[in-house]
């Protein structure tokens, strides 16, 4: 494996204040965020309705399985994803790339709200289901990586933790909307008229979302850094050679501190609410209202863990985070499936605040770690790899373990013995702290 080159210099610069093209970036950089995980969230939230529409009957459990083994396909696709639109953003730049994604990502989603299910076409129902999931995993495998580095390279040096983590909580507030929209739905609605159309309702808002982030990202630039990149880089450049050649190290490392939060951040918005109605026993409307709060205190979070992040550094955040995931995770798994709303509520709230102490340092540290001229490739395929792998499976394996145990709790020993893992990585690979590079 080849050694990570010096990827950039130390600044003690003050920040400055923020310019109007900076407040821009922001906007379209959390819309962007907003839209992408609204589509992976809301697929999560459906799980229940999508197993019985678009697949044959069959046991709960098995549906279930089926659903969120669909969940993961479209994880596979990102790091393709993440390769395509990286080397692209990194030749031509991030704004032209994030139009195209934010643009693919919603077309997808529509798509979901508009086919027949497994009554109408049979076996052509899940097929079709499984391709638009794939064509969402490939523009998300541009949109999580692209959005983020275009704000951190345009945001003021000693507030760029701050910064990332607003845009990164939009990730949160989708289930806060699509788990709102799901609730106000089938509350107003018959069971009859939401199992039969009204669920399409929050897939085919995708459109008109994305739209509104494409405007947005319209009327955003380059930032002076990629563009002085871009004119200083030789004209053989290859972002994918350049990456594996000059950033193996810290590829490895993004990867893994990058796994903990993909595996938290879904067991939270894409599991909990399944997780709390089949070992939880509490009815539909009150796992989304739980998670749906809880999800809404990410957003309040996930900022003021990244503004602490630029006063205390991101490696400590880490550290302090994974010990915080590997004491909390189980009592916090045992609180949610305790069968009572507030218990439920409480331990979502812990495990929030557990993941928010560890996102103070991971999500600025994916952007620091490596330099402009590759930033958006390596990062890209880093963590699309990382979100496939245990991102994606989260829904999953947390229904197989819970199948094949007995014990509701064993998604949290699994989530502690992860974080575990990564605490140790952290020493053994030497991690660097990042706070305040440039370049």
């Amino acid at each position: 494996m080849a050694a990570t080159q010096p990827v950039a210099t130390t600044s003690r610069e003050p920040t400055g204040k923020s310019t109007s093209m900076q407040k821009k970036v922001l906007d379209g950089g959390s819309i962007g965020q907003f839209v992408e995980f609204y589509d992976f969230t809301l697929y999560g939230l459906s799980a229940v309705i999508l197993s019985e529409y678009f697949f044959p009957d069959g046991d709960k459990v098995t549906g279930l399985l089926v659903i969120f083994a669909t969940f993961g396909v479209a994880f596979v696709m990102r790091p393709l994803g993440g390769l395509f639109f990286g080397a692209l953003g990194d030749k031509v730049g991030r704004r032209k790339t994030l139009t195209v994604t934010i643009f693919l990502v919603g077309i997808c989603t529509a798509l979901i709200g508009i086919l027949p299910g497994f009554d109408q076409i049979g076996w052509f129902a899940p097929i079709l289901l499984i391709l638009a999931r794939l064509g969402q995993g490939f523009s998300a495998g541009g949109e999580s990586v692209g959005g983020p580095s275009f704000v951190y390279e345009h945001a003021p040096v000693g507030k760029r933790g701050l910064w990332i983590n607003i845009t990164l909580a939009a990730t949160a507030l989708p289930s806060v909307f699509a788990g709102g929209l799901i609730l106000l739905l089938s509350t107003v609605m018959s069971d009859a008229s939401f199992d039969s159309w009204g669920w399409r309702i929050p897939f085919l808002l995708a459109l008109p979302l994305s739209a509104v982030g494409l405007w947005i990202r319209s009327r955003t630039d380059e930032s002076d850094l990629f563009k002085k990149t871009a004119a200083e880089r030789p004209k053989e450049f290859s972002p994918i050679r350049d990456s594996f050649r000059e950033n193996s190290v810290g590829m490895l490392q993004v990867f893994f501190v990058l796994g903990l939060t993909a595996l938290g951040f879904y067991m939270l918005s894409a599991y909990f609410v399944t997780y709390i109605q089949t070992t939880g026993d509490l009815t539909r409307e009150q796992s989304l209202l739980t998670n749906a709060i809880a999800m809404a205190s990410y957003t309040i979070f996930l900022p003021i863990a990244g503004a602490i992040g630029d006063r205390v550094g991101r490696k400590p955040m880490l550290i302090a985070g994974s010990i915080l995931l590997a004491i909390t995770s189980i009592p916090a798994f045992g609180l949610v499936t305790s069968g009572n709303m507030g218990l439920a509520f409480l331990g979502q709230t812990i495990f929030v605040i557990s993941l928010c102490c560890y996102g103070g340092g991971c999500y600025t540290f994916f952007c620091e770690r490596f330099s402009t001229k590759t930033r958006f490739t390596s990062a890209a395929i880093s963590y699309n790899i990382s979100y496939a792998i245990l991102g994606g499976t989260a829904p999953f394996v947390g229904t197989w373990l819970v199948d094949i145990t007995g014990v509701n709790t064993a998604p949290g020993f699994y989530m502690t013995i992860c974080a575990v893992i990564v605490l140790v990585l952290i020493f053994v690979t030497r991690l660097p702290e990042t706070r305040g590079r440039l370049g």
